[in-house]
Order: C-alpha cells, then structure tokens, then sequence
C-alpha cells in the first residue's frame, strides 16, 4: 500500500520524464526535422500562458481576502516574516555564488537562442514598466506578471478592509481561486507531450550538447542542496540553541524528511512537521502559525531552484548572471517565488513565467525552466517542507530567548 502511495504521488512527475525520455529520443533520432511537432508544445504553452493570469489574480487576492484580522500575533509574524525572507536569500545568494564558481554558460556560449530586443530605459522607466501597466486590460499580459501580483494584493487587501459588504466578492475570489486551480490541473495533463515535443525540438536543433548543460544544472542544484540541507539546517539549528538544539533537531527531523520524499508535497508534510516541531520544543502558539505558513510562505529548495532556472536560462540566451542589478531582480523573483508557490498546483511554474517577464525573455525560456524544476522536485520538497522545522526553531529563540528550550 505504501509504495503504491508513492507511485501515485509521483505518478505526474514520471508521467513529465517519460515525455522528456521520448522527446530527447526523438530529437536525437531526427535531428531538424522534429522541428515540425514544436506547435504541440505552442499549444501547450499557450494554454499555460492564458489560464496562469486569472490563476494568479484569484490565488494572491483569496490568500489576502481570507486573512484573520482578530489574531494579535503581530510580534511573531514580524520575527517570522524576518526568519523566512533571510533564509530565502541566503539560499539563493549561495546558488549565485555556486554558479560563479561552477558556471553553466560554458555549454551553449556558441550557439545561444536570440533574445528579445531591448530598449534601453532609465532605472525609473524600467521600475514603472516592471511594477506597473498603462491601461487595465494590459494587466492581463503575461510579460505584466509583477504588476499583476501588485495588483492582486491591492484587491485583496481591498476585500479584507470591505468587512461585511466585501463578503459576497471574498467568496467569488475562493471559488474563482479552486476553479482555476483545477484548470491548472486539467492542463498539466498536456505536460508529457508539450514539453517532450519541446525538448525534441531543442535536442534536434540544438544537439546532444543539451544534455551536458541539464545535467550541469542538475548537479549544481543537488549539490547545492545537499550541501544547504545539511551544513545550514546544521548552523540554523546551532544558532537557535547551540549544541543541543542540534541534537534535538536531526533526530526529529527524520520523520518529516521521509515524508517529504515519499509525498513530494510539503502541504502533506505539515502534520509530520507539526509532531517533529513539538519534540523539538517549539512553543505550540509558535508551530501552529509558523508550520501551516512556512509550507506556503518559505521555500528555501525553491529558492535555490530559481537561481539555477534562471543561470540555465541565461546560459541558452548567452547571459551572464553577474551585474548587480541582474543579481538584484533575480533575488527579487525568488522571494516571490516563495511566496507565489504556495497552496497552487504546479505554482513554480508562475515562477518561470515571473521571471520570464522580469527580463523580458521570449517564450522558448519556458520549457527549459520548467525541465529543471521538474527534476529537482524531491529535493525542492525535502528542503521546502523541513526548512520549515528549522525556521520555527529559530522563531522561537528570537520571540522567547535564548533558553526557549529550558522554557520547556
């Protein structure tokens, strides 16, 4: 019963590599003449592109709309808040730092997909285009995405601050909310096949040479997350309450690691978290808010997955991820990565489309993005769902002491 839990779990990420594992054989046999069945990964995309703008409209908008306003907690969700956006970047700046030291550009400098065209804008200009749209139908263009969110959260907030008279529009953006979420579904069945005739297409026009990129990206990142899981957690562990903490820490842990896996779902994970934070001794007013959140909020595995997407990205478009504001936007997008993940079916993907709009890529930045964050999945899990743990261990040092687990 147990294994065929973890099949079904799985069942669509296996479903998205034997349409990979097809698509390269097929790109690799026929060489250019795949490249007539890419308009099967355009409608696939397409489809994406169009139901992902209402997807995100209703998901950040409900989120807010819903919040509880009678939880006094406001000392805790300021630590919290804190707690999550730091491990986040530390995360992701270590990603960058990876990729400085083992680049992945070297593999297609030759042959780079052509860019977009860019204007050259002012700071100023670049910021009013990047936060904000001209006209309210433009706000349903998938290169608007940050505005949109902006958007979305104005809405929410709006409905929330509504009371009463916003109830009936509070329960239009949860219902339009489970809707959408459900067509994300629907349309994802299309995966195996737009994205095998997408990595056909690439693998015919652009060679074996691919393979060698993917799997760089792919090492980087399990390294690098290896690397994270177990000498940061380790270091978070130790900050929140030393030696001990550390201790008490890794052998709770476990639990919730294997259930990570053997799910692939950090919501799933939550109870396991709930149980292996309470051995730890994390005050219960602490776990309750920070679990549940964290499992939408903090996502230190897809931090470090968007820094490498957006590395192989740039790799295929021949940039380098080196000047400082590049550097800056794409901390920027992985926060809200984060945060635009949670509680959504195949929620990184808005991810890859935000940056996508963020650097005004075209729609070939897609596929590639989306390859990567479809390998890395168990290991995005595993740190997504037990960073949470090790977060609320810190949250409790910082709101009550540093001898929370004497407390105990």
């Amino acid at each position: 019963m147990e294994k065929n839990n973890i099949l079904k779990n799985y069942s669509g990420l296996l479903w998205l590599l034997a349409g990979i594992t097809v698509g390269s054989i097929a790109g690799l046999i026929f060489g250019n003449k795949i490249e007539s069945i890419k308009p099967l990964g355009d409608i696939f995309l397409n489809l994406l592109f169009t139901a992902v703008i209402p997807l995100v409209f209703f998901a950040v908008s409900s989120a807010i709309a819903n919040i509880d306003r009678s939880k006094k907690l406001g000392r805790l969700m300021m630590i919290m808040v804190m707690v999550f956006l730091s491990t986040i970047l530390i995360s992701a700046f270590l990603t960058i730092v990876a990729t400085w030291i083992f680049p992945i550009h070297q593999q297609l400098s030759s042959s780079p997909l052509p860019a977009e065209t860019e204007k050259i804008q002012s700071v100023g200009e670049q910021m009013t285009q990047l936060l904000t749209v001209g006209e309210f139908f433009e706000i349903g263009s998938r290169k608007n995405m940050l505005a949109l969110i902006i958007f979305s959260v104005l809405v929410g907030f709006s409905t929330l601050y509504a009371g009463e008279e916003g109830e009936p529009f509070k329960k239009f953006l949860a219902s339009g909310n489970e809707v959408m979420k459900k067509l994300i579904i629907l349309i994802m069945k299309l995966g195996p096949i737009g994205l095998g005739a997408y990595f056909a297409y690439q693998v015919g026009v652009f060679g074996p040479q691919l393979f060698d990129t993917y799997a760089k990206a792919l090492g980087l990142y399990y390294g690098v997350g290896a690397f994270y899981f177990v000498v940061f957690f380790t270091l978070y562990a130790f900050i929140s309450g030393g030696f001990k903490a550390i201790k008490i820490f890794w052998k709770n842990n476990i639990v919730p690691s294997l259930t990570s896996v053997g799910t692939c779902s950090s919501i799933a994970t939550i109870p396991a978290n709930l149980d292996g934070a309470a051995k730890m001794g994390v005050p219960a007013y602490i776990a309750n808010v920070t679990i549940p959140l964290g499992s939408t909020l903090h996502k230190d595995g897809s931090s470090i997955s968007s820094i490498i997407k957006i590395a192989v990205v740039f790799a295929i478009f021949g940039k380098d991820l080196v000047q400082v504001d590049t550097i800056i936007l794409a901390l920027g997008i992985t926060v809200l990565v984060s945060i635009v993940e949670g509680g959504i079916p195949n929620g990184g993907y808005i991810g890859e489309l935000l940056m996508i709009s963020a650097y005004q890529l075209p729609p070939e930045a897609l596929p590639p993005a989306m390859i990567i964050g479809t390998l890395v999945d168990p290991m995005a899990t595993l740190l997504n769902a037990t960073g949470d743990n090790v977060a609320a261990m810190l949250i409790a040092r910082f709101t009550e002491g540093k001898n929370w687990m004497l407390n105990k």
